[in-house]
């Protein structure tokens, strides 16, 4: 059986587990999410492959690319990667990957580019089983009130991204909010 090459990497804002897979990036996910075992069974099964730690230039080149965006130096990845999901999961993962640095989508607006408008509640179970986080930018989908929604790695990581990245947050009624 093939091998997904997997490693640790702690962030600035939490600790990520990376994998490949025949040279592209199938995994950046959040070590400790509550998703982790069904994420990793849809990967394998997908991939008709098993997890194995190891070593790989995609994961060092990954770990690069993710320490100059945690630095503020990179705005754009460079790196292959190999999203594992529907058919629809990957409309919605490509959509994502079309959000630029430092901007906002609702899931609203997520799904009426997708041709959709009623798919939100579809449109947000995508978003949340990205398991190539931050470099496929999940983090920028918020609700359409502008409030800071769901997020894999919690809230406060994605707090952290969006002012990373220049996003100005706000209190609203006691929840954090977007303009």
């Amino acid at each position: 059986m093939e091998k997904i090459l997997i490693q640790s990497y702690k962030s600035p804002v939490g600790e990520l587990i990376l994998g490949v897979f025949q040279n592209q990036l199938c995994l950046c996910d959040w070590k400790y999410r509550k998703m982790r075992e069904a994420i990793d069974q849809r990967i394998k099964k997908g991939l008709q492959a098993e997890m194995e730690e190891g070593n790989h230039p995609i994961l060092d080149q990954a770990k690069k690319q993710l320490e100059k965006y945690f630095e503020g130096k990179c705005r754009d990845f460079d790196l292959p990667i190999l999203p594992v999901g529907t058919e629809f999961q990957q409309r919605v993962w490509k959509a994502l990957q079309g959000i630029p640095f430092g901007k906002t989508n609702s899931y609203l607006e997520l799904s009426q580019q997708l041709g959709d408008p009623n798919a939100i509640r579809a449109v947000a179970s995508a978003n949340g089983a990205n398991a190539i986080s931050i470099i496929i930018p999940c983090h920028r989908i918020i609700g359409s009130d502008g409030a800071l929604v769901g997020y894999a790695g919690g809230i406060e990581a994605k707090k952290k991204l969006l002012q990373l990245e220049g996003v100005k947050l706000f209190q609203n009624q006691g929840q954090t909010s977007l303009f």
